[in-house]
């Protein structure tokens, strides 16, 4: 690596100069974005599942870094070899990261109730937080495998999905679980969670610069973290004798526990598609933005390493998929070229071995770090609906619902009958389907329905109802084994044929609405009214008629 470290060279022609004062800028930025969301995983799974930090630590996050470590050397190669073929060195390397909503999203969805479900079933917490950990390899595993398949057919699937129901499910999760859980972290902590959480608002949501140009990020965490050690117990305060410096990390080696929680890994398949599905257009996308600024990176080859990256993670031990971040541009605006992900990377991947990730993770309490995940979730929810056509916003919205319901499931068995007493509500009334019965259909699988109502609606909104009826029949035909809407309690997927005959009538009903519904828009396919422009006040007028 050059030690000649100055300002970038703008005129494209010259030496290829691996760091400047821009990759410095660079650095700093892509690293933090990358330890905070380590920070809040591992926060919010010691703090909220009461999972042990020994094995987010020592196990989790090393294999977590490692595909960031992976990812980010691969993309400084690939503008590395890009500025040596053109002889331009105002070439700026795509920046990899962690995805922050699918990270988090995973914590909620998939590593922090299996860990309760685990130790529900009888484990002890060392070996349900052990099988957490191998399913969590499991999930990574899988959403790597989907990525590297879909690396191929990146820019049809940016074609075929419609935004409006990839994004609303997205957003369904960031109302209602990475908005919502994290918000009463803050209150448990009253004093300093809402002064960090009003710092974030006024820096990031409000866009109100700090004096002297400083951090929003940076000051909430630092005001809301010294407050808590300076503050008496009886303001719910720490204590600041009790600060210790201690490092726990691991090796990111290859391993095959993963194979031990396979099977259950099979259940969180509709969460994991999305999930990869996602960050696959999201590849796609940040490729483009990047050739607009003269940049020209060859769309597989992005795709397919951060594929790589996410399926080495998952062997290694992690838990959390990487993605190429959207800032590119900005990157490139500031100065940097290639030295700040090679920077990143090593940074982050030492950070997992050496474990000064967990001092950071120790020494920050959750009510300081649950606000940047507040701000996360509204601006996912924001650009649901700002991304996508107004004309689709009924969409998105109606992409929320099966979220929702995810959280009163999760609810139900957890506080209102009880984690045994609640299943003796899944049972049909006279009336039909228990209102628990249909709460927890709509919640399993919670992510993929979501997109998959987004996207019926968005195409019946288009007038393209033999589309529209094309994702009912999908929904119809998902449901049946219980991909989506299971009727099992865990969410597990089955053969219809050998369940009961009150939980069969899940899968029955349900599928037979879709079906008939599907029908219903082929048939009204052929009507004239059917083929008419689309009324611009539809949806938006707030009357009927």
């Amino acid at each position: 690596m050059s030690e000649d470290i100055g300002p970038a060279d703008n005129s494209g022609s010259g030496p290829i100069r691996w760091i400047t004062t821009g990759d410095i800028n660079g650095f700093f930025g892509l690293m933090v974005d990358n330890l905070t969301v380590m920070a809040l995983m591992a926060g919010f799974l010691i703090n909220i599942f009461k999972f042990p930090a020994e094995i987010i630590y020592t196990k989790m996050l090393p294999g977590t870094a490692f595909g960031v470590l992976f990812g980010d050397l691969v993309y400084t190669y690939m503008a590395w070899r890009m500025a040596k073929k053109t002889g331009n060195s105002n070439i700026t390397a795509m920046p990899l990261g962690l995805d922050t909503p699918s990270s988090l999203g995973i914590v909620f969805t998939v590593l922090g109730p299996a860990f309760l479900a685990y130790k529900a079933a009888g484990m002890d917490e060392m070996a349900a937080a052990n099988m957490t950990w191998y399913l969590g390899m499991a999930t990574m595993v899988n959403i790597g495998i989907i990525k590297l398949v879909f690396s191929f057919f990146g820019k049809w699937l940016q074609r075929v999905v419609p935004q409006a129901g990839l994004l609303g499910s997205l957003s369904g999760i960031g109302l209602a679980l990475i908005g919502l859980l994290p918000m009463l972290e803050i209150f448990k902590l009253p004093i300093i969670g809402l002064l960090s959480l009003g710092l974030i608002f006024y820096t990031l949501v409000a866009g109100i610069r700090l004096p002297k140009g400083l951090p929003g990020v940076a000051v909430a965490v630092v005001v809301g973290t010294v407050l808590h050690y300076l503050l008496p117990p009886s303001l719910l305060g720490g204590n600041i004798h009790e600060l210790k410096v201690s490092f726990q990390g691991g090796l990111p080696i290859p391993r095959l526990d993963f194979l031990k929680a396979y099977s259950d890994s099979l259940v969180y398949l509709p969460i994991a598609f999305p999930f990869a599905i996602l960050t696959v257009i999201g590849g796609v996308n940040v490729t483009e933005s990047a050739r607009v600024g003269g940049d020209e990176f060859d769309t597989r080859q992005i795709l397919l390493t951060e594929a790589i990256a996410t399926l080495l993670a998952g062997i290694c031990g992690g838990v959390a998929q990487s993605t190429p971040y959207i800032g590119q541009p900005a990157y490139k605006a500031m100065g940097a070229r290639l030295g700040y992900t090679a920077m990143t990377g090593l940074f982050v991947g030492l950070g997992g071995i050496f474990g000064y990730v967990s001092f950071f993770v120790k020494l920050i309490p959750a009510g300081v770090l649950a606000p940047i995940l507040v701000f996360v979730a509204l601006d996912i929810v924001v650009q649901a609906f700002l991304a996508t056509k107004k004309e689709h916003a009924p969409a998105v919205a109606l992409a929320h619902v099966p979220t929702l319901a995810r959280l009163l499931a999760i609810k139900y068995q957890g506080f209102i009958f009880g984690p045994d007493a609640w299943k003796q509500q899944l049972k049909p009334t006279a009336e039909g389907l228990s209102e628990t019965q249909v709460i927890v259909a709509l919640g399993n699988g919670f992510i993929l329905t979501g997109m998959l109502w987004g996207a019926f609606l968005a195409e019946l909104i288009d007038r393209r109802l033999l589309r529209s009826a094309g994702y009912l029949m999908v929904l119809a035909a998902l449901t049946i084994p219980g991909i989506i809407h299971s009727a099992s309690p865990e969410g597990s997927m089955y053969n219809p044929m050998n369940l009961d005959a009150d939980a069969v009538l899940v899968p029955k009903l349900f599928a037979l609405g879709y079906f008939a519904l599907a029908g219903l828009f082929i048939a009204l396919s052929f009507t004239p009214e059917s083929k008419e422009a689309p009324d611009p006040n539809a949806g938006h007028g707030g009357h009927f008629g």
